[in-house]
């Protein structure tokens, strides 16, 4: 059990460095494709790279599974990323950082309601409370703030929406499925949930742009990497540790985005930027500690 665990604390950390560079591969990208564009070839290739990892079927699943199945796909494929990308055009990068990162409060709230777990405990809020100051600090170093109330919103529904998928990617887990099969699945539904998105965005299918070598690289990297080998180990995280203890490592993220800037693009880190890390990982292993939940609760949270 305790190797599991460690396992999936890596899993977890592995997925949350990736997703943490993922920045630079987007920002890279923007330049000749559309958001819209991006995220539907980055999870067509995660699809297919599942396919042909492990071509077998998903069997016996009911209509009530099916639904949960559906409604995942909805949140964590399709409307996440339409809702942080749509929000980024509105407000501040930085904006949308620190609010994305409210995701795992949300996530204890909706576990606490719809998985029946126990309320966390104080040290999981106070963790939050200081993880919150670190990438605040960290977000808004030298950029000042500014406030797009309709960008800021759909930010923060993006943070519910992952802490919904969070709590449906529990939920599948106790079916008892491989991750795999489970993750495909999910994809398959975030993809058709899409259409309607590429309808309305401006989508040109365009594949000539990928003989540029660079472009190729990012999506490569994209598709293979942030969504058909991450989404696997995050739902495997989720499996293991329960979506609350997972969603804390999205505090990671600003953490990482730091370190890849000052090692792949050179930038400097400032005192700021160093006491935001240092108060953000605080804030982590702390909301992590082993007095996460009262005394009662059930070991996968």
């Amino acid at each position: 059990m305790n190797r599991n665990r460690t396992t999936g604390h890596l899993s977890a950390l592995l997925t949350i460095i990736v997703w943490g560079t993922t920045f630079i591969s987007t920002k890279v990208m923007l330049v000749d494709f559309q958001p819209v564009e991006i995220l539907f070839f980055r999870f067509v290739m995660g699809l297919l790279a599942l396919l042909i990892v492990y071509p077998r079927r998903l069997k016996g699943i009911g209509k009530q599974q099916e639904l949960v199945f559906a409604a995942a796909g909805l949140c964590g494929i399709c409307l996440y990323y339409l809702l942080e990308n749509i929000a980024l055009t509105y407000t501040m990068a930085s904006n949308v950082g620190v609010i994305i990162s409210v995701a795992p409060f949300f996530t204890a709230i909706l576990s606490h309601v719809f998985l029946k777990e126990e309320r966390p405990r104080a040290n999981f809020f106070v963790g939050f409370g200081i993880a919150m100051t670190g990438i605040f600090l960290i977000s808004f170093n030298g950029s000042g703030v500014e406030m797009n109330l309709f960008g800021d919103i759909l930010a923060l529904l993006a943070a519910l929406v992952w802490a919904g998928y969070s709590v449906l990617t529990k939920k599948i887990s106790s079916y008892g499925y491989p991750t795999i099969l489970t993750t495909r699945r999910i994809f398959c539904y975030g993809i058709l949930f899409m259409f309607p998105a590429i309808f309305l965005f401006d989508f040109h299918l365009d594949l000539e742009r990928f003989a540029n070598p660079v472009y190729l690289f990012n999506i490569l990297f994209l598709g293979l990497g942030a969504s058909a080998l991450c989404f696997v180990t995050w739902n495997f995280a989720v499996k293991v540790l329960g979506a609350v203890k997972t969603s804390v490592y999205i505090y990671m993220i600003p953490v990482i985005t730091v370190v890849v800037s000052a090692v792949i693009l050179h930038e400097r880190i400032t005192a700021l930027a160093g006491a935001g890390t240092v108060l953000t990982l605080a804030g982590l292993f702390l909301s992590e500690s082993k007095i996460f939940f009262r005394k009662g609760s059930r070991q996968t949270e």
